[in-house]
């Protein structure tokens, strides 16, 4: 059973995001949560869903995101994207991941990117990951559902995570991580406002802030293992590399292969 610390009243397309911020005790899936709440009519655009924990949290590529309970974010947030039919689904996501960006790189401070897809890094250790569920009604794009999972506060990890890093470990301080999710919010907004605005802005932020721009990274394609220098990423999400047989390389048919810390 989940418990709200708040009533949720009706919100409408024009919220700002994080509005209404309903605060959860247990949720299966934050994502899950949101889902049905919109497909229920008990909630819409802005309304974003904090969890202080959830039993079956998912990544991309069905991975799972754990997390002890009051230490980290787990946010799920609800966006109305029919302004955005004229727009790539990926430039969405590119807008997403701008706004845990500079929201992360406020309390970090520095060495803070994008890894692509739509990670948070820190250095080369992974903070935060987002998951864009999108909603279609026929042929039509009507709403996004983001979920932001992000290590605040905890300092240990399954050893069976490759490079994980919190903001605490970070900055030796520790945080209140629903306050947190409420200021990630604001962030979100401005980015969404961004897309509404100047889309090629939007895909120009992210690739300032591309992980590995102009270095070498090797990923997975099959059963090849290809190394190539990162180049851009364009609004469709193709990763366009330097290498003697590929051009680019699409994120659902590629795996990064990170080196072993």
């Amino acid at each position: 059973m989940h418990k709200t610390k708040q009533t949720l009243p009706h919100s409408t397309p024009i919220n700002p995001l994080g509005y209404p911020f309903i605060e959860l005790t247990d949720v299966d899936s934050s994502n899950n949560y949101a889902m049905q709440q919109l497909k229920s009519g008990h909630a819409g655009h802005g309304a974003a869903f904090f969890a202080d924990h959830q039993s079956g949290g998912r990544g991309r590529r069905g991975k799972i995101w754990e997390s002890p309970r009051g230490e980290n974010i787990i946010l799920s947030v609800i966006i109305d994207t029919t302004a955005f039919q004229e727009k790539s689904y990926f430039t969405f996501s590119m807008a997403m991941a701008i706004g845990v960006h500079h929201f992360f790189s406020f309390y970090a401070q520095k060495n803070i990117s994008i890894k692509w897809p739509n990670d948070i890094y820190y250095n080369d250790r992974k903070a935060a990951g987002i998951l864009v569920e999108n909603i279609f009604r026929g042929l039509h794009w009507n709403y996004a559902i983001v979920g932001i999972g992000m290590n605040i506060n905890q300092v240990q990890f399954d050893p069976a995570i490759p490079n994980p890093v919190s903001l605490k470990q970070i900055t030796q301080n520790t945080y209140q991580p629903a306050l947190l999710a409420r200021d990630l919010c604001m962030y979100l907004n401005d980015a969404y406002e961004l897309l509404s605005v100047n889309e090629k802005a939007v895909i120009e932020a992210y690739n300032k802030v591309l992980y590995l721009k102009n270095e070498r990274a090797t990923f997975k394609l099959n059963s090849e293992q290809i190394t190539c220098t990162i180049q851009e990423v364009d609004k469709f999400g193709k990763l366009y590399i330097q290498h003697p047989v590929y051009d680019f390389l699409e994120f659902d048919t590629v795996q990064w292969v990170l080196p072993k810390k």
